[in-house]
């Protein structure tokens, strides 16, 4: 089992309120609540380094199958286990089936948009914000697509109506916390809400993961991913 901390490897913990941390690798100080055990803490941005790349992978897919995208982006070196990259991997998988499915949007620019909205989530704000990045991500998507912004009616309805029906899905599930069984989530929910209130169907697979582990938190056979042979996770805690 991989642990939390990507410089050292220790299991992280959490605070019960901000402090102020300095970034083990561009020494930045900013407050947070996470940390590992041995201290190092690791800003947004040092986690996220080289998601840039993310945009020529989507720009070069050409599947309508929102997880496969995402499946090839958390293959890529800035992808950890958990971790804020998920909050813009989510809606840019979307984004990517949506587009090759036939919707009418400038993908380059609906994803350098994903970018700018996605990292403004922090990690944690599934445990602190009681809403996960991933199902924040599939609203942001639905928002992109429907050109919503605070003033308007429809699209300011749908894109509450889909971060609903994400966290939903993954509160019903329950913690802790895995980031790839939320993306999964979230990016099933929006495959048939974009079907059912814009008209367009993406695929929609039958998910197995493959990543239990590398999850220390693995909640094993409650988990709606688990493998059918129940090999590869952690027992049910």
């Amino acid at each position: 089992m991989k642990e939390e901390c990507i410089i050292c490897k220790a299991a992280l913990e959490y605070l019960g309120s901000d402090e102020s941390m300095e970034c083990a690798l561009c020494h930045k100080k900013e407050m947070s609540k996470s940390r590992c055990v041995k201290g190092h803490y690791v800003c947004n941005d040092c986690h996220t380094s080289g998601m840039d790349a993310m945009i020529g992978l989507c720009l070069e897919e050409t599947s309508k199958d929102p997880v496969a995208a995402i499946e090839k982006m958390m293959g890529q070196p800035f992808c950890h286990m958990h971790g804020p990259e998920h909050h813009v991997m989510v809606g840019s998988a979307l984004l990517t089936a949506y587009k090759n499915a036939g919707g009418d949007i400038d993908l380059g620019q609906a994803l350098a948009e994903m970018m700018g909205r996605g990292k403004s989530v922090p990690g944690g704000a599934c445990g602190f914000w009681g809403a996960c990045g991933a199902g924040i991500s599939a609203g942001m998507f639905i928002s992109i697509i429907s050109k919503s912004t605070p003033l308007a009616a429809g699209p300011f309805a749908l894109s509450h109506l889909m971060v609903s029906k994400a966290l939903g899905e993954i509160g019903a599930v329950g913690g802790p916390r895995c980031c790839k069984r939320d993306s999964y989530l979230s990016i099933l929910a929006a495959v048939d809400f974009v079907k059912e209130h814009f008209g367009i169907e993406m695929e929609k697979p039958r998910v197995v993961c493959s990543h239990s582990a590398k999850n220390n938190q693995c909640i094993g056979n409650r988990c709606p991913f688990r493998r059918e042979d129940g090999m590869g996770h952690a027992k049910l805690q």
